[in-house]
């Protein structure tokens, strides 16, 4: 068995469970890394009868991210459109308009609830910070005024197209940016038919893949959202591709006068969004919209980010603050409770 290094996941949003080989896992190359792409901590099990791709795998999440994702790169794709905010339109690659399509699309049907124009707000907040601060209602209400996703407009032709960006508005795709990263992760891994098998965790976006060579299904680990890091509310038991996407309100926060501040912001109001759910985890069909409607549900809350679960055909868990758990019939016999002072209810219908 070949084998590079075996390290756990710290438990984020959402998690892999790894654990020893089992004797059939020992037929097969086993390869596990843990490393940092993507401003996040990435980590691979990949079973393959070939070389180790992981290091591949982490290569091509850096170049997604610098070539096209990342706000702070100016020739980025992303980076290039931001500059040319108010400027008339730029000519973007398929890529980039694929990059762009579908969040879009998210943004109308959730009602803005979920916003690709949200960076500046969220690097005013800056809840990550040292010392951080509420911003002033004025400095808030001056972004919001630049914000707002009908300020990107887009083209298609074939394989490009283009981009018009009004001025002040800026794009930054971190809420989807973790779920495109498993999707480039798949493209990559399935190129490879010596690949059987792999589960990757890009921060709080989880992709299975294939299969495990004893059989036994993935496990992906819930967070706990009111407990520690390595405390799980529960697992998810899945098989063959699946994408998995948690966004909650202890990932990123600050406390204030008692009140707890976090980093997913209401595009309505440019504050921390607060409609009653500490955690959303959603299994979608690719990861960037797993990715995007985890955001947008947590900002809907419970009967609005349900009605948007059911449009997109998406499977759900939602906890809300008063420690109820509630389960999408698709997923509820995979998902096992395990933290003690919750309690399961079955979705809104």
């Amino acid at each position: 068995m070949k084998m590079r290094r075996k390290i756990l996941l710290p438990l984020l949003a959402a998690g892999v469970l790894l654990s020893g080989c089992s004797r059939q896992e020992q037929e097969a190359a086993v390869y596990d890394e843990s490393s940092i792409a993507m401003g996040t901590v990435v980590t691979e099990r990949v079973y393959t009868q070939g070389e180790d791709p992981t290091a591949d795998v982490l290569g091509t999440l850096s170049q997604i991210e610098r070539e096209y994702l990342s706000w702070r790169e100016e020739d980025s794709a992303v980076g290039k459109i931001n500059l040319r905010a108010g400027k008339g339109r730029i000519s973007a690659d398929g890529q980039t308009i694929g990059y762009l399509l579908d969040p879009l699309k998210l943004a109308k049907k959730s009602g803005g609830a979920f916003d690709p124009t949200m960076g500046k707000l969220t690097r005013l907040w800056d809840v990550e910070a040292e010392d951080p601060k509420i911003p002033s209602q004025e400095e808030i209400s001056r972004l919001l005024e630049e914000s707002g996703y009908e300020k990107i407009h887009l083209g298609a032709e074939e394989d490009r197209g283009w981009v018009e960006l009004e001025e002040g508005a800026s794009i930054d795709l971190g809420a989807v940016g973790k779920g495109i990263g498993c999707d480039e992760a798949v493209a990559f891994l399935k190129k490879d038919p010596q690949v059987k098998g792999a589960v990757i965790a890009v921060g709080g976006s989880v992709l299975t893949l294939g299969a495990k060579p004893d059989g036994t299904p993935w496990k992906v680990a819930i967070r706990d959202p009111r407990g520690g890091q390595e405390e799980l509310l529960g697992v998810l038991e899945l098989e063959g591709e699946r994408y998995v996407s948690t966004s909650g309100d202890y990932e990123k926060y600050f406390i204030q006068d008692g009140k707890r501040y976090h980093h997913i912001l209401d595009p309505a109001t440019g504050y921390p969004a607060d409609a009653g759910l500490i955690s959303v985890t959603v299994l979608g069909e690719n990861g960037a919209l797993s990715d995007g409607l985890s955001t947008a549900c947590f900002v809907l809350g419970l009967e609005k980010g349900a009605e948007l679960l059911k449009e997109y055909g998406a499977e759900g868990i939602f906890v809300d603050k008063d420690k109820k758990v509630y389960v999408t019939e698709g997923i509820r016999e995979k998902f096992s409770l395990e933290a003690s002072g919750y309690v399961v209810f079955p979705f809104p219908s």
